[in-house]
C-alpha cells in the first residue's frame, strides 16, 4: 500500500505564502533542492491543486529551466516521468503528459488509489491537503521549515485538525532551511 505524502516548503511561523501571494522565500539553494529531488523521485503520483499545478507545469513546458544546471534537468526530468493529478473547477484542460484533470477531492477515490499504487504518493498545495487531512488519508508530512518569519500569509496546515506525529527524520541545511518528517502516529487521530 502507498503512502499519501504532504510535502511543503514553509515559514518557520507556518505559512506557504506570504500575505501577497508570493513563495519566492521558499528558493532552495541546490543541498535543498537535490534533497526535494531525492524524495519526490520515490513518487509516482503527485495530487496538485490548481495553482501549484500551474507553477509546477514549468518543468515541462520550459525547456531552459531545466538546461540551467544538472539539478534541475534531474528535477524535471523527475517530474515529467510522475502521474500527475490536477484538482480543480475552473480549468478546462491540462498542458502536460502523464496529466488527469479531476472537478473536485474524492478521498474514496484517494483511498482506492493508495491500495492500488505501487509507488508514494505526494499531495502538494495546502487547500487540496487540508481535504485530504480531514479525511485522514495523509500518512507523512514533509516539512522543508524556511529561516523567515512571514507575520501572516496562506497557513500551511489547516485548522481545526488535531493529529498525533512520531518524527522519523530532520535534518538541517547550510542555509539554514530544516527539514523535518514525520508520520501520523495510527489510530491517534483526535
Amino acid at each position: 500500500m502507498a503512502h499519501l505524502i504532504y510535502i511543503t516548503n514553509v515559514s518557520l511561523d507556518g505559512f506557504i505564502e506570504d500575505k501577497h501571494g508570493r513563495f519566492d522565500w521558499t528558493t532552495p539553494n541546490d543541498e535543498v533542492f537535490k534533497c526535494i529531488s531525492n524524495l519526490v523521485r520515490k513518487a509516482g503520483t503527485y495530487l496538485y491543486g490548481r495553482r501549484i499545478y500551474e507553477t509546477m507545469l514549468v518543468w515541462e513546458t520550459d525547456p531552459n529551466l531545466a538546461a540551467e544546471s544538472p539539478l534541475r534537468r534531474d528535477f524535471a526530468e523527475i517530474w515529467q516521468a510522475a502521474n500527475k493529478i490536477v484538482y480543480s473547477r475552473t480549468l478546462k484542460t491540462v498542458s502536460t503528459r502523464k496529466t488527469r484533470l479531476e472537478p473536485g477531492f474524492d478521498p474514496e477515490a484517494i483511498r482506492q488509489l493508495k491500495e492500488t499504487a505501487e509507488q508514494d504518493i505526494l499531495i502538494g498545495g495546502a487547500e487540496l491537503a487540508a481535504h485530504a487531512f480531514r479525511a485522514g488519508l495523509i500518512d507523512e508530512y514533509h516539512l522543508f521549515i524556511a529561516p523567515i518569519l512571514l507575520g501572516g500569509g496562506k497557513p500551511s496546515l489547516p485548522d481545526n485538525i488535531r493529529l498525533e506525529l512520531e518524527l522519523l527524520e530532520e535534518h538541517s541545511f547550510s542555509n539554514g532551511t530544516v527539514f523535518l518528517r514525520y508520520r501520523t502516529r495510527q489510530g491517534k487521530t483526535i
